[in-house]
């Protein structure tokens, strides 16, 4: 009986350290610089999309976003000149432990320069639906016409 629990720790304590793996190696390959290239939906149409109640999806294509794991901020700059808000914003970020369907999410809230949050402490999360070294994949599940609305962004790593 002790060697079975013995060994059922040692697979629990591997697994975990495996997934806290996977989390490392997920946050060093985000390190840098990416351009959010492509918004699409899961349904055909037109839609207003404001992201991250920030500004819309035609305003983020383009943007540029710069991760740095170490201290989990980041930086994410709309630059298209016919938006009204451009610039950078700041965001702290992180990416938990995985769901019990292995899913992991990507986690971020926005903060100023001084890392206080600027959203009245509110975060957005999103599926990471792909990441290697040159592109990676969000999903962001929202609701429309009390329906799942799917919106996929799609980035390519700049540096």
């Amino acid at each position: 009986m002790k060697k079975l629990m013995l060994a059922l720790v040692v697979v629990l304590l591997a697994s975990c350290n495996t997934t806290q793996q996977t989390v490392i190696a997920a946050k060093k390959t985000l390190k840098g610089e990416w351009s959010l290239d492509k918004i699409s939906y899961d349904r055909q149409g037109i839609f207003e999309v404001n992201l991250y109640n920030d500004a819309s999806a035609e305003c983020f294509t383009g943007s540029i976003w710069k991760f740095i794991p170490n201290n989990n901020t980041g930086k994410y700059e709309v630059n298209q000149s016919s938006c009204v808000s451009t610039g950078a914003r700041n965001f702290r970020f992180t990416i938990p432990k995985p769901e019990g369907n292995g899913a992991y999410y990507f986690m971020f809230k926005p903060i100023n320069e001084k890392k206080k949050s600027t959203n009245n402490n509110a975060g957005y999360r999103m599926l990471l639906d792909h990441l290697d070294d040159t592109t990676m994949t969000w999903k962001m599940t929202v609701s429309l016409e009390g329906k799942p609305f799917v919106i996929t962004m799609n980035f390519n790593k700049l540096q």
